[in-house]
């Protein structure tokens, strides 16, 4: 059974910065890409930022995020993680992370492309 488990969220004040981390399990990671996207209620889920398969020589990331955020995977303690800097009150979301199968095709930024979901964490900044 495949899990993946998010971590590090909180409560940061503006300007402030978060590493979130999400730790899978019942899959062979390096397998996997791997995706972060935020859902405010009543919105949509977009898409963060997504790092490639393997090595995770390949990044994404949302043109309004990539100044701030950093996706990096470590294949061999399995996490994958999100830098957060200089957060801003707009980017309070619940942030999860998804997992896809490294020979997919489809857009890294589409939700629909990935098979496996986190629950997600609250992050929430204060202006």
């Amino acid at each position: 059974q495949v899990q993946l488990v998010e971590s590090g969220g909180g409560l940061v004040q503006a300007g402030g910065s978060l590493r979130l981390s999400c730790a899978a399990s019942g899959l062979i990671f390096s397998n996997y890409a791997l995706g972060w996207f935020r859902q405010v209620p009543g919105k949509e889920r977009d898409f963060v930022a997504a790092i490639t398969a393997g090595t995770g020589s390949s990044r994404y990331y949302a043109n309004s995020l990539k100044a701030r955020f950093t996706i990096a995977r470590d294949n061999a303690k399995n996490p994958v993680y999100l830098q957060t800097n200089s957060l801003m009150p707009e980017d309070t979301a619940v942030y999860y992370c998804a997992a896809r199968f490294r020979y997919l095709r489809g857009s890294y930024e589409s939700w629909n492309e990935y098979h496996y979901w986190g629950q997600g964490t609250q992050v929430t900044v204060s202006s």
